[in-house]
């Protein structure tokens, strides 16, 4: 594997950016349809079959010794949040193109084919709503909900994805079947402080959060905040601080879980420093691994929005914006990534990721896995995000030796079965 090659590639990808601090490559913006044609450009030349789906998912595909058999794909997603960071996503991507380069060079043909997705839109930065692209191929997506949706500059999804040629009303047509595909692995950088901490060189992971999101309206009465006594103000800002503080504390109860709960966004109207708020919006995120406490924080958020309305005599609108259901990752693949960093001296451990990843789309139509590399001072959606080429590598090296087990240890017999069936009994 070419380290220095793998560099390259990253630092050219990035250069695909609209102005402003760090990466800003927004999910079917013009800077990432620049980005995306480069990558084609670069599968093309490993004389790679591309296809562009219906939800704007790219597939690369190199053909195996048995094309007939179900695929074994890998890969991850290129948009980022708004101001973020080089390495989110993007370095599943070019260690993708690196393991193929790795396959031609060394003349290897897997005995089923291998093919490298990089999915749509799977940051919810731009229209507030995630993983589009795996979404859409797992056959979970509601297009429904797409129509609603709008950037910050009031560009609305249709408009979006009318500018890349894609209409809403076809993105399911990019559904696949469990027949088509024999596994997904998923190499991305931890965005959190533990592999650092704690000298690890490898995260398996063993299980994917997945967030509910709320958009709470608070609606009090806009006053003069000279004349207007503080036992007869009806503050929204004042009633959403107690919501914020009062699930903070709840959140803290659950912390053995590992469920957390974020507000992330707050809107003050009218925004003057001598008017009392009337309205505020605020959107919440509540995500964790385990079910159970991530509905024990729903229910007593319910009690503690209904407590401040009443006692504060606030108006509040709560709208569920999405809701997922944490997923587990293929413990027979977890059980070959443990014996690969046995056999290389890999320092791992197994550990959840607290972040959403297209990988838990995908373990909904195929046995899925991710492999996480350390982030320096756990940062990540910050220009700051950093791990070295050196950690890097030990996830690329180990993703390639992973596929290619994977794609050459499917059994051949009954080709039509499930292919869940035919890698169960690979294994």
């Amino acid at each position: 594997m070419n380290s220095n090659r793998f560099k390259e590639m990253l630092e050219m990808l990035n250069k695909y950016t609209e102005p402003g601090e760090g990466i800003n490559r927004l999910a079917y913006s013009s800077a990432e349809q620049q980005a995306l044609k480069f990558l084609i450009g670069e599968f093309e030349k490993e004389d790679l079959s591309i296809r562009e789906d219906a939800a704007g998912n790219i597939i690369a595909r190199k053909s195996g010794k048995n094309d007939n058999l179900p695929v074994v794909a890998f890969g991850s997603h290129i948009d980022t949040v708004y101001e973020g960071g080089q390495f989110d996503g993007s370095i599943g991507v070019i260690a993708a193109l690196e393991t193929i380069r790795y396959l031609n060079e060394n003349d290897i043909t897997t005995k089923a084919p291998v093919e490298v997705i990089i999915f749509a839109c799977e940051e919810s930065s731009r229209f507030g709503f995630s993983t589009v692209g795996s979404k859409a191929m797992s056959g979970r997506l509601n297009t429904a909900q797409l129509s609603q949706l709008q950037d910050k500059d009031g560009i609305s999804f249709a408009k979006a994805i009318a500018e890349r040629n894609l209409n809403i009303n076809h993105f399911n047509q990019a559904k696949r079947t469990k027949n088509d595909l024999a596994a997904f692995v998923e190499l991305h950088i931890e965005q959190g402080p533990r592999l650092e901490n704690e000298s690890k060189e490898i995260g398996i992971v063993t299980s994917i959060a997945a967030p509910v999101r709320y958009q709470l309206t608070v609606k009090g009465e806009a006053s003069h905040s000279g004349t207007t006594p503080m036992n007869y103000r009806k503050d929204a800002f004042s009633g959403a601080a107690e919501i914020a503080l009062k699930l903070e504390k709840m959140t803290l109860s659950e912390a053995r879980y590992g469920t957390v709960a974020t507000i992330g966004e707050c809107t003050v109207s009218p925004g003057a420093i001598n008017v009392i708020p009337g309205i505020v919006e605020m959107k919440v995120d509540i995500r964790g691994t385990s079910v159970e406490s991530i509905k024990r924080v729903r229910d007593k958020f319910s009690e503690i929005i209904e407590e401040v309305q009443r006692n504060r005599m606030l108006g509040i609108e709560v709208n569920l914006i999405s809701e997922e259901t944490p997923v587990d990752m293929n413990k027979n693949i977890i059980n070959r990534l443990e014996k690969q960093c046995e056999m290389n001296t890999i320092k791992y451990i197994k550990m959840p990721s607290g972040a959403g990843h297209d990988a838990m789309n995908m373990a909904n139509i195929c046995p899925t896995a991710m492999i996480f590399v350390p982030s320096e001072n756990g940062l990540s959606h910050n220009p700051k995000e950093y791990t070295s080429i050196a950690n890097i590598m030990n996830g690329v090296v180990l993703l390639k030796d992973i596929i290619i087990d994977l794609a050459d240890n499917i059994n051949e017999k009954g080709e039509k079965e499930n292919a869940e069936q035919q890698f169960k009994s690979a294994l």
